[in-house]
């Protein structure tokens, strides 16, 4: 089954949104990486993340055959969402890290991408007539349930109210950020490669500021390894992941996306555990059996639904 207007298919869709999520967990273990062996702070990491990002989807477009939308978009419109969707994706980085810093990652990563499907499910529903159903509803309650066990379930997170409210408004960031993707994505007429590219430059111009006053070149005793780990982050987490992501947000519910995207913190845990030496607990195999349940369970209902709808005739 296609999207009735950009020509994707449902299925394909859902996965490229599922290999972003699993690619956006990789981030998180890469940064370490580079935090052990740099002074670089996370700002001037996410702008090197989303300028170096820029540079290989550039390169990338350049390289390959261009592919015209169904609907051609005017040039002030494609601006207008570049800009729109560059500036949620900077507050949605930016008030994250500094919610990290204000009350503690686990507190900072549950409000997140916890408020992230609840304000996008009911925006979704006012703007769009989204209707989640009661298999949905029962999914992303059970997607917020295993994301509070997998991160809480160690005990020892400081709640501190300023954390919070920076958390939310990095949530409504993400939130504007997929609901304008999934709204422009109905009309047949977005760009993808070119929207993410522009995406990418508007983050990285609102970030600059915030990396010079933080220290834009970092000090460091291995830089060919620190190199390397911006490198990675920048292509498969980043470029790869907002490209698979913009693509897949585009033709999926946006409420279906935003539970998909919670698979980060699993691919996270899994790789903390793989390669960081953390330790394997119950709170960790509950909380990603949970997650992986919904998720699993929503992006069926999902391809079933486009099946449905697929198999309707047309309007006479």
């Amino acid at each position: 089954m296609s999207h009735a207007s950009s020509g994707l298919p449902i299925g394909r869709g859902l996965l490229y949104l599922i290999v972003a999520g699993a690619a956006w967990g990789t981030a998180g273990a890469a940064a370490s990486l580079v935090y052990r062996t740099s002074d670089i702070g996370p700002v001037t990491l996410s702008f090197w993340r989303c300028a170096i990002g820029f540079v290989l989807l550039l390169a990338a477009r350049l390289l390959r055959p261009r592919v015209r939308p169904a609907v051609p978009v005017p040039l002030g419109r494609g601006l207008l969402r570049a800009g729109a969707t560059g500036v949620g994706l900077a507050v949605f980085q930016t008030a994250y890290f500094a919610a990290v810093a204000a009350t503690g990652l686990a507190v900072a990563t549950v409000v997140t991408l916890g408020a992230g499907p609840v304000l996008i499910a009911l925006g979704a529903r006012l703007t769009m007539g989204e209707r989640l159903g009661r298999a949905g509803l029962t999914a992303v309650a059970g997607a917020l349930a295993g994301l509070g066990v997998l991160v809480l379930g160690s005990g020892g997170a400081a709640v501190r109210p300023w954390g919070v409210l920076l958390a939310l408004l990095s949530a409504a960031g993400y939130s504007v950020m997929t609901l304008l993707t999934r709204w422009w994505g109905r009309d047949g007429g977005t760009d993808h490669s070119g929207s993410t590219l522009g995406a990418f430059a508007v983050t990285s111009l609102c970030l600059l500021p915030f990396a010079l006053w933080e220290g834009l070149v970092p000090h460091t005793d291995d830089p060919v390894r620190v190199l390397w780990l911006l490198v990675y982050i920048a292509s498969v987490p980043t470029a790869l992941a907002y490209a698979l992501y913009f693509a897949g947000a585009a033709v999926v519910r946006s409420a279906t996306v935003s539970v998909i995207m919670l698979l980060e913190p699993v691919s996270a845990a899994v790789l903390a555990i793989a390669l960081l030496g953390e330790r394997l607990t119950a709170a960790t195999l509950a909380g990603t059996a949970l997650m992986l349940g919904s998720v699993a369970g929503l992006a069926l209902t999902e391809a079933r639904g486009a099946r449905t709808t697929a198999k309707e005739p047309a309007p006479a």
